[in-house]
């Protein structure tokens, strides 16, 4: 049964939500709610949520709202979607074999794919690390080519 995922749009809620996450995982999708790829991402995520629950919580940023401006700048999150990972209010990054571990870009290709991703990520946090490595096989973890421009 799918789950109704809160919806943040200011960056208290965004603060209020980080610190009151304790000991589980704490996902931020950051993407616009008319997009078919951060749809697709967001019917994985309220499918998983209730699997989860145990161990993680999930909300849904809105990267268009003005208060969450500062966390989708401080973030670099210039792809949508973008999962980002959080365990006690620090930011857990994931080596995916992508050039940014810093969070997921790209939407899940399934509900077990987004459950084992959190799992690997909450039990690598519960031992103390800040990065872990991808469960998922490489055919299974959208790439992206991330373009930099010089300013």
């Amino acid at each position: 049964m799918a789950r109704e995922l809160p919806v943040l749009t200011s960056k208290a809620q965004i603060d209020a939500f980080l610190w009151n996450t304790v000991d589980a995982v704490l996902v931020l999708r950051f993407g616009r709610a008319h997009d078919p790829h951060c749809m697709q991402l967001d019917d994985v995520l309220a499918r998983a949520a209730v699997d989860v629950s145990r161990f993680a919580r999930i909300a849904l940023v809105d990267a268009e709202a003005g208060g969450a401006a500062v966390y989708v700048e401080y973030l670099d999150v210039r792809v949508m979607p973008a999962c980002v990972f959080f365990f006690n209010a620090t930011h857990i990054k994931m080596d995916a074999g992508t050039a940014d571990h810093s969070k997921w870009v790209g939407p899940f290709a399934s509900k077990q794919d987004f459950i084992d991703v959190v799992e690997t990520i909450y039990r690598g946090a519960m031992r103390g690390k800040l990065i872990v490595t991808c469960p998922l096989p490489r055919d299974r973890i959208p790439h992206y080519e991330l373009l930099y421009h010089s300013f």
